[in-house]
Parts: structure tokens; sequence; C-alpha cells
């Protein structure tokens, strides 16, 4: 299949080169998904300090490119079991060993380097061979490059998706908020779930933008990520201790007496293992799971960093019920693909969530998903792969888990049913890239 379409997506994360969350996955993921259905797509990020210079096969393509009184150096790779170029923009202040320079949050440190990452794409496009019909933005990180487009009177068309709305890269010195310039300047906009481009229209989840969305109501679209169901296989998964099919599900147990011995508990298999895994900060609602949530027959198993009074609150409750709770605060890849194919139920209590992928990827392994009715999970979670609840309370996420729970432990047959019907879902690329192609495709009123 040929469209002969050329696309750049630029960001600011790609797995595996350099990541840090969902945004990582869904940029290493989509152009996949995207060569598949015959687009000529391309990649471009900064050139981080983190990235393993001979891990990855790097060649210099043109050195000293000017960026107003400075230059930068442009390297290209391929994203890993692909043929897929990626562009890398070499400069000090991309030299860190870190991504962000605080949270995820828009610290000023990043706000500028972000911004000069933006004028640097534009500049480096010249020294390729390269000449994208559409750059495809994603995040505040390079939403300038649309505004940078739109004035520049280039023959080039933008894309700009929305992850989370709550980061939008605010320039305080100068009132500029980049989130917002992508909104206002790029041809279309899409967010990662249908539910989330509707919260966004709302002063609730509007994070302040939502005047300037409903003015751009009309190219505004919802697209549900996808996740790399090759990478997320329990059938191939190299992390795990035993592989096991739809067929053979029985065999998941072995992985949760394989965690639970890791951990340092008693090997059980009939008790209940609740997994989670994202980032300890309030829009996760992890301060939802209270002292209360002790006296629920199950084991808990947390892994992620944050913010410190989060941290903390969940490592107190390790401490003063260590037969019930366990917290790992890092990232670690291997221990995730563990979580989730030893997990019996796997929470997602998010105050909002623009996609989420954890549910897809718990789904995929067999995990049972309890989640807040909100963004993208609203989009994947239902009565018949799963247990939800409204309002974002401790209670609510207790009833809901309480719920679970019951079946679990006394109508196996139905809780087997939920399992399936997790499992058989289709959260590939396959169909988000479709979608994807669409609006490239409406950009350029291509058929």
């Amino acid at each position: 299949m040929k469209n002969n379409l050329k696309i750049l997506i630029a960001a600011a994360e790609l797995t595996p080169l350099a990541k840090v969350g969902g945004l990582g996955d869904v940029v290493g993921a989509l152009p996949k998904a995207l060569i598949n259905l015959g687009v000529n797509t391309r990649i471009i990020i900064p050139f981080y300090g983190l990235i393993d210079r001979n891990k990855y096969q790097i060649k210099l393509i043109k050195n000293n490119i000017g960026i107003g009184r400075q230059a930068v150096n442009l390297w290209q790779t391929i994203l890993p079991e692909t043929r897929i170029p990626v562009y890398l923009i070499e400069h000090g202040v991309f030299n860190g060993k870190n991504i962000y320079h605080g949270a995820l949050a828009d610290s000023q440190t990043d706000t500028r380097k972000f911004t000069f990452f933006s004028q640097a794409v534009l500049a480096c496009l010249k020294a390729t061979n390269f000449r994208p019909e559409v750059i495809h933005l994603n995040d505040w990180h390079t939403a300038a490059i649309a505004t940078m487009v739109k004035t520049g009177g280039q023959n080039i068309k933008t894309l700009y998706t929305i992850h989370n709305l709550a980061n939008q890269g605010v320039i305080k010195d100068k009132g500029r908020n980049l989130m917002a310039e992508g909104i206002l300047n790029s041809g279309l906009v899409n967010t990662v779930s249908p539910t989330y481009a509707k919260e966004i229209l709302t002063q609730e989840y509007g994070c302040g933008l939502e005047k300037i969305l409903i003015k751009r109501k009309k190219q505004l679209y919802g697209i549900l990520n996808g996740i790399d169901t090759d990478f997320f296989n329990p059938t191939t998964d190299k992390f795990i201790k035993r592989h096991y099919l739809v067929r053979s599900l029985a065999a998941k147990s072995a992985n949760k007496t394989a965690l639970q011995s890791q951990l340092g508990w008693p090997r059980d298999k009939n008790t209940t293992l609740v997994g989670l895994v994202t980032r300890f900060v309030r829009q996760k609602g992890v301060d939802l799971i209270t002292e209360k949530f002790s006296r629920l027959n199950c084991q808990f198993i947390f892994l992620g960093t944050g913010e410190k009074k989060y941290e903390s609150a969940l490592l107190s409750l390790e401490k003063k019920y260590p037969d019930k709770f366990k917290v790992q605060i890092k990232f670690d890849e291997k221990l995730a693909h563990r979580i989730y194919a030893a997990s019996d139920i796997f929470l997602i209590p998010s105050r909002f969530e623009p996609c989420g992928l954890t549910q897809m990827i718990a789904m995929r392994y067999g995990a049972v998903p309890v989640a807040r009715l909100t963004g993208g999970l609203k989009d994947t979670v239902n009565d018949n792969n799963g247990f939800s609840f409204k309002k974002s309370n401790p209670a609510e996420l207790y009833k809901a888990l309480d719920q679970a729970l019951t079946i679990f432990y006394h109508q196996p047959k139905i809780w087997r049913r939920l399992q399936l019907n997790g499992l058989k879902q289709n959260f590939s690329w396959e169909k988000s890239a479709k979608e994807y192609l669409k609006l490239y495709k409406k950009l350029l009123n291509k058929k």
C-alpha cells in the first residue's frame, strides 16, 4: 500500500531512545503502523546526553547549522527493529542526562530548551533530502513549530496532538503559552481519545484553554492511542516468568507467585494481586488509596516515581502493612511487565486521563482494570472487561475494588469472562494509524 505521503513526527520523547512517559511510547509505535500503511514517516527529537551513542548506529549528517547566533549538529539513526529514520538535533542545551529539567510540568528551563528545538527542527530540514508534507507535532514541546510554519509562509501542513493539556509550556516573562499556540496555529488538532476531546471543551477539564479549544472545535478530533502489541505480549514477553495464551490463561498464576517471591511475600496464587504502574502525581489519583484499603483481602504492588508527598504516603502504607503493600519508587520496564503479567486486578484511579495506556496493557496480560470513568479510560473500560467508578474519591474507588474482589473470589466464571474479554480487545496501533492517515489527507485535501 503506497500513499506517497511524507510525514515528519516531532517530539520530546521517543521509545526506546529517550523516554519518560506515554508520549515516548506513542512516538515509538505510531510510525511503525504508518509505515505499514505505506506512509513515508520520519521522526525528529533532541540528541539528549542520555542517548547511548554506542548502542545506536548514529551518523553525522551536517554540522554547524545556524540557528540565529547559535549552531546545531544534525545526526541520524534508525528506530530499532525498523528502517524508520530518526533525526537527532545536537546542541549543548540537550546534553543533560534528563529529558526534562524538573517534573513533566513546564519549567522555564524546559520552555526555552524546547522553543529552541522547535526553531532547530525547521532549520535542520534543509540539511536533509526529506521534505515533509505534514509535520506532526506533539504536546507543548513542539507547539512553536506551528507558529513558525504559519508565519513563515512554508508549504507544510501541521497536525497538533494534545497528549496532556495540563502541561502547557508557559513562558512567563513573555506571557507566551506554547500549548495555546499549537492549538490556534496548527491546521488540525487532535487529542489521544474521543472522550478527552469532548472533555477539554469544558471548564472542568479545559485547564484554562477551553475557550480557544471551542474556537477550534470543528478542527478538533479524538483518536485513541494504541499500544505496541509486539512489545506487550504475554506469549513472547522476555521479561516475564511464564508465557501464556488465551487458552492457557491458568499459566498466568506462575507469574504472580514469581513476583510475590521476588517481593519477599509467600507464594500464594489464591490471594488477589492488585497492580498499579504510574507516575505518582495528583492527576493519577494515587492519593485515593488510603489506609482503609489495608482491610481488603488482597495484596498491592505499586511501581513509579513522582512527587515526594505521594511517594511518602505510599511508602508509609508499606511500612505499616508490609504484608499488604509493596512500593517500588523507580522506573523499571522489566518489573512493569512482571506486574502486568502477575496482577489479577489493575488500578487506574486517574482524576483525568487523556488516553491511558496501562489499562490497555493490563487487559493484554489478562489483568482486569478498575478505572475511573474519564478520558480514554471511559473509551476502553466497560462492564464487559472491567470495573469503573465515576466520582474521584477514596470511597468510590474502594467500592469498585471491593466489588471486583467479590467477583474474583466468589464468581470465577464471570471473572474468567472479564479476563477473556479484555484479552480479546484489539488495542494495536493499526486502527489508530488509519485515523491519523485520514487527518493527514484531510490537511492535504487528498482522498
